[in-house]
């Protein structure tokens, strides 16, 4: 459950002619730091990895899913444990024969910050990091009105955004339409790294027979760390970035976007995958 916390307004209507003074609910936005513990038994080394803008809740989660999208472990066995150091320090250990290369991660960060770095530079980043094997051919039959119902189902499970309207989300489901996990938080890409972590922990990574749903906009890096958990389908709230729709291509990943209502956009479809009719 991610938290919140209470603030006094003042609400003002009718041009500001009126006025009432409230209670409102704010998602909490605090940071994270991660911290990562690596190296043989008899030379373990303690380095400082990340800090990110996240809100409390499920916070091991987080730490697994960030590690595991980028690619920093290849699964669940690379990682000993996450330990919490206080509310806003994550300890990642990773298991002395886990194998980590502190100089391959900084250029990894670098190339899929989307500070600049060209489109295919950023892709083959993602390519070379990736633990998933060779994409699941499988053909997908997937009914359009089942699509349609994601963000309804979606948003009634968004308990935190009812009070606060401030938060991500990230949801999978199955091929029926049926909600499996959902995570929220104040940063769209940690709302999905508290998902995959979640599956990486119960070690149901790659999650190929699901369909993955985004709140907001589909970006890059949203696509991206979906690539790393095997996902197939994903679906946006939003609209996708022109590096989201290669990165679809690119991984062969279904991308559909502006999912409002009884229509959304199709803008890759694999040969995996088919609508009934």
């Amino acid at each position: 459950m991610v938290q919140t916390s209470v603030t006094p307004i003042t609400v003002y209507t009718f041009n500001g002619s009126d006025s009432a003074e409230k209670q409102d609910f704010l998602a909490r936005e605090e940071p994270l730091e991660i911290r990562i513990e690596y190296g043989p038994v008899t030379q373990r080394i303690c380095k400082n990895l990340s800090v990110t803008m996240r809100t409390p809740g499920a916070d091991e989660d987080l730490v697994r899913g960030f590690l595991f999208t980028e690619g920093i472990i290849g699964g669940s066995a690379d990682l000993q444990q996450v330990q919490a150091l206080d509310e806003n320090i994550q300890l990642a250990k990773l298991d002395p024969d886990a194998a980590f290369d502190l100089q391959r991660l900084e250029r990894h960060f670098y190339t899929s910050s989307s500070c600049g770095v060209c489109g295919k530079t950023s892709i083959d980043a993602v390519k070379t990091n990736s633990a998933c094997p060779t994409p699941n051919t499988k053909t997908l039959i997937i009914d359009p009105q089942v699509i349609y119902t994601l963000p309804e189902t979606l948003r009634h499970a968004q308990d935190t955004f009812t009070l606060t309207g401030g938060l991500h989300a990230a949801a999978l489901f199955d091929l029926a339409g049926r909600l499996i996990a959902v995570r929220e938080d104040v940063g769209r890409h940690n709302a999905l790294d508290k998902l995959i972590g979640h599956f990486l922990q119960n070690q149901t990574v790659p999650l190929q027979e699901s369909m993955l749903l985004l709140s907001g906009r589909a970006s890059f890096e949203l696509l991206q760390k979906a690539a790393m958990a095997g996902i197939r389908v994903v679906c946006a709230v939003g609209a996708p970035s022109s590096l989201a729709v290669a990165t679809a291509q690119s991984f062969g990943i279904a991308l559909i976007g502006f999912l409002r209502g009884e229509r959304f956009n199709l803008y890759t479809k694999p040969d995996f995958l088919s609508f009934k009719h």
